[in-house]
Parts: C-alpha cells; sequence; structure tokens
C-alpha cells in the first residue's frame, strides 16, 4: 500500500477523493507525492431505467475504510485534510440526526428530465444561466431537491418539520468527520447546485423560489480553502483541521497546475470532464459549454469554462460489467490494439444522456455499424474511441467559444492511463496531450488546496511542488476527418427533439 516512505518529522496532508464508484485516501507529503493509499468502491444502484442512486451509508463506511488503511500504511497523522468529491449528487438529510432520509441521486440520475424540459418551455433558460453559468438539466442538483421535496414521504416530512438539509457528498463526508458540527460547502460545489449565483457568490432567491428549496436548507458556502472544521479521523489520534475542500473537477484543475487563464484539462473518470480557467473573466459559452467556479494558486475563486461527457469510464465498466467482453478494465487497451481500427463500429455511450455540446438527456446508446465481420475487439476499439471522440467535441465548442486554436490539453484520471485512448485523444481533438507521470491529479487537487488553506504550501511552493515528469501524445491526423464524420453521423442518429442546447 505504501508507494513512498514517510519521511520522519515531514507533515503529511491527507486527500479524501469520494468518486462515483468508489472512495480514495491518499496521504502525501508537502512535496505532494504520494506516500500511502487506499481504496474502496460502494455500492451502486439503477432502480429503474435513468435512476441512479447511492447510499449515504456506503459512502460514509468507504470514507472510514480507506482512511484508516490510508493513515495505517502512511506511519503517521496528517495535519490537515482536503476533501474532493462527485459535484451534483445531492441527498436529503435529517438535521436532527444526521441520517440520509432517502438514497442520494446520482449527477447521472435523468429522473428529472421532463421538469427540465417543462422549465425550460416556460422560460426559465435565461434566468438560471445568468445567475448560474448553467443549463436547465437533470445533471445539476436543483431539480432533484425539488423531486425529493415532491416525491419522497420522508423527505417531505422533514421539510415541513424544519428538520429537511439538502447537501452533496463534501457536505456530507464533513458533517460526518466532524461528528455533526458543519453543515458547509464550498464555492466550488454550490455552483453546481442550479441554486447559487456565480457573480454574487451566494443562494440566488428567485431560483430558491422556482425550485421550492429554502435557504435554511442549504449548507453554509465556506471558501474552498477555508475552516471546515475538525475532523475525527478513523486511526488518527486527536482532531485533524479540514482545510481544503474542492469538487473533483475543479480539483483536477488545482491539481494540474492550471492556476493561469488558459490553462487547460480534461479528467478521464467515470465522465469525462474539459475544464478551461478563464481568471477573473467569466465567459459565456455560445457552443454548450458551462460557466462554473474554480480557484487560481492562492485559492481564491475564478471563472472556468467546461464541458462536461457523462460517459468516460463508465464505459469501460459496460465492457467489462454487461457484456462480459473483457475481465478487467486495464484488458480494454490490449483487446483494442488487436485491430487496426473499429472496422466501422461506432459506439455512442448515451446511457444517462448525452452532456455538453448536446445536453439531450432523453438520447440513449447506440452500437451502429455492425458487420458479420464485427468482433469484441471492434466493439472495445469502439468504446475507447467512443471517450475520445467526445471529449474531441468538447475542445471544438471550446475554440468556438474562445476563438483560440487550444494546442495543448493536459490530462488526468484513471482512463488517461490508456495509451491507445490518449493517442486517439491527441488525434481527434487535433492537439498535443501530455499526461503527468501521476494521474490522480483530483486528489493531488484536493491536498493542494488543504496545504494552501493550512498555510504549509504558498503559491511559489505549491508550482515546485506540481512539476512532474510527463509524457507527450502527438495528433496523427490521417483519416480523422472521415472518423470524425461517421461519429457525427452516429450522434444525430441518437439525438432527440428534446435536447436543451440552444
Amino acid at each position: 500500500m505504501a508507494t513512498t516512505p514517510a519521511h520522519a518529522g515531514s507533515p503529511l496532508v491527507l486527500a479524501i477523493d469520494a468518486g462515483t464508484t468508489g472512495v480514495t485516501a491518499i496521504v502525501f507529503d508537502l512535496e505532494l507525492r504520494p506516500v500511502a493509499r487506499a481504496y474502496a468502491e460502494f455500492h451502486q444502484s439503477f432502480p429503474s431505467p435513468g435512476r441512479v442512486e447511492h447510499r449515504a451509508e456506503d459512502i460514509l463506511a468507504a470514507v472510514d475504510d480507506t482512511v484508516r488503511r490510508a493513515l495505517d500504511g502512511a506511519g503517521g497523522s496528517p495535519v490537515a485534510v482536503g476533501i474532493t468529491n462527485q459535484r451534483e449528487t445531492l441527498f436529503a438529510v435529517s438535521a436532527a440526526t444526521g441520517k440520509a432520509l432517502a438514497p442520494g441521486i446520482v449527477w447521472q440520475d435523468r429522473r428529472t428530465a421532463a421538469r427540465c424540459a417543462e422549465l425550460r418551455e416556460a422560460g426559465h433558460s435565461a434566468e438560471v444561466t445568468a445567475r448560474t453559468g448553467l443549463v436547465i438539466d437533470p445533471y445539476f442538483s436543483a431539480t432533484k431537491a425539488e423531486w425529493l421535496i415532491a416525491n419522497d414521504v420522508s423527505v417531505r416530512a422533514a421539510a415541513d418539520a424544519g428538520d429537511l438539509r439538502f447537501l452533496t457528498v463534501d457536505g456530507l463526508i464533513v458533517h460526518h468527520l466532524t461528528r455533526g458540527e458543519r453543515w458547509v460547502t464550498d464555492p466550488t460545489n454550490a455552483s453546481r447546485t442550479m441554486l447559487f449565483d456565480i457573480d454574487v457568490r451566494g443562494y440566488a432567491p428567485s431560483l430558491l423560489d422556482l425550485f421550492g428549496v429554502e435557504e435554511a436548507c442549504l449548507p453554509e458556502v465556506v471558501p474552498s480553502g477555508g475552516a471546515f472544521g475538525e475532523a475525527h479521523l478513523p486511526g488518527a489520534a486527536g482532531t485533524v483541521p479540514i482545510r481544503g475542500v474542492l469538487g473533483d473537477q475543479q480539483a483536477a484543475l488545482f491539481g494540474q497546475g492550471c492556476f493561469e487563464p488558459g490553462a487547460m484539462k480534461t479528467t478521464y473518470g467515470t465522465g469525462c470532464f474539459l475544464l478551461l480557467n478563464t481568471g477573473a473573466r467569466r465567459v459565456s459559452s455560445r457552443a454548450g459549454l458551462l460557466t462554473t467556479l474554480a480557484v487560481d494558486g492562492r485559492g481564491e475563486p475564478c471563472f472556468a469554462l467546461e464541458g462536461s461527457a457523462f460517459a468516460g469510464g463508465t464505459v469501460v465498466q459496460w465492457l467489462r460489467d454487461e457484456l462480459g467482453i473483457i475481465d478487467d478494465a486495464a484488458d480494454s487497451e490490449e483487446l483494442a490494439r488487436s485491430v487496426p481500427d473499429t472496422g466501422g463500429v461506432v459506439l455512442v455511450p448515451a446511457f444517462s444522456g448525452l452532456g455538453a455540446p448536446h445536453w439531450d438527456p432523453d438520447a440513449r446508446a447506440a452500437l451502429l455499424g455492425l458487420t458479420r465481420g464485427s468482433s469484441r475487439a471492434h466493439v472495445a476499439r469502439a468504446a475507447l474511441e467512443a471517450i475520445a471522440h467526445q471529449c474531441a467535441d468538447l475542445v471544438e465548442a471550446l475554440r468556438g467559444d474562445s476563438g483560440e486554436s487550444v494546442v495543448q490539453m493536459l490530462v488526468d484520471g484513471g482512463a488517461a492511463r490508456n495509451d491507445l485512448l490518449m493517442q486517439r485523444q491527441a488525434d481527434f481533438a487535433a492537439l498535443r496531450v501530455v499526461r503527468p507521470g501521476e494521474v490522480e491529479a483530483t486528489a493531488r487537487g484536493a491536498a493542494a488546496m488543504a496545504a494552501v488553506g493550512a498555510g504549509l504550501l504558498d503559491a511559489a511552493g505549491l508550482v515546485r511542488a506540481l512539476e512532474a515528469e510527463s509524457r507527450t501524445f502527438e495528433p496523427d491526423v490521417d483519416g480523422v476527418a472521415e472518423e470524425r464524420a461517421r461519429w457525427q453521423d452516429a450522434i444525430a442518429r441518437v439525438r432527440t427533439s428534446s435536447s436543451s442546447a440552444s
């Protein structure tokens, strides 16, 4: 479990990365090198088509388990804690007991698609985008909260009794680790609720009214490098201050050292997320990207443009768990390399609809171009190329919005380890892909934020700590135009008339 021995007397920082399918706890030194780590998956529930749920107790049990094992491996206690998390997933919690009142609705869940269509048809899109930088889509938290109040008896009763709190996963973990002392979140997570005004930096009363959510039900918003309370960590003596909280994509941006306007990264996790730091300038997209909050090198809020593809690593999980054509996610590259191309097979992985730039919650996945000669290797290659095609769409949208050529992309996340995927990404997006030696940028960003928040690192020290060896993938655009045209044709085939893209 230990990857680098802890140096005697060197301060350690703990990062808790609560993703969509599991929790990773990593102990870092102040050079932001991993000292010890632990990982645990938790249960995913799919109660009906389009619905995805998590249980709060499963996430929190995974937090306790991984923290205990990581601290055991590090052989010492941290001086600060950073937390990063899947962002838009929402839990309804009892203020009195701190227990979840219902399963959490995951960011991939599409149950509120019809309600979002109603809101768009009623003319609310302009205000929502102006205040939040987002589009009206089931992806975000607001319609999840509205649905829980309207459809869950326990949540409705708690709301009537003044006992209801809504928490995203960061707030859930902070509340748990502080033993109920704090109900808090940070601006990067708040900016994904569709209830938060990113210019004013506070909850928008008009949107609270629109979605029927009382501000008293929402957590206090604390600066990303602020004081989030004292954590009672399994296996640690005393308490440890929580000094950094960031949504996962903003944490990855921070962990890649993208502090200046124009810096860009893409994270390949359960989904794929491209973020471009735009600094103090709020940029409004014309091509279906989102405007959101991130942080600069001092931990202060800044703006970013974001593109979200809902299916990233989940495509490879589908190959493994549902199709059974690979035994392990790492096998996908070897299988895909066994054929020179996809043989005309195209996978559109719209398992949870399409995100940016299409915003079509009703789109469904399709496997196209099959012939009698199509093999599982062709399907595996089509699956990896689908991930790269989606991210290339985001890059094209970014180029259209910014007017910049966009020649380089920093990458991180588990699927970024796949060399074939990274090469195809460079090819399809016609840019240089740079992958650091350590792809756990999300956890590294959380640790870095905690170190900055605790005063352990300044901006210069942070830049030095984030310098790392990297590998570069240069684009080969031969034949790419035809492949991209085949992809766009496949996208057109799965699109529906209910698309929320403008």
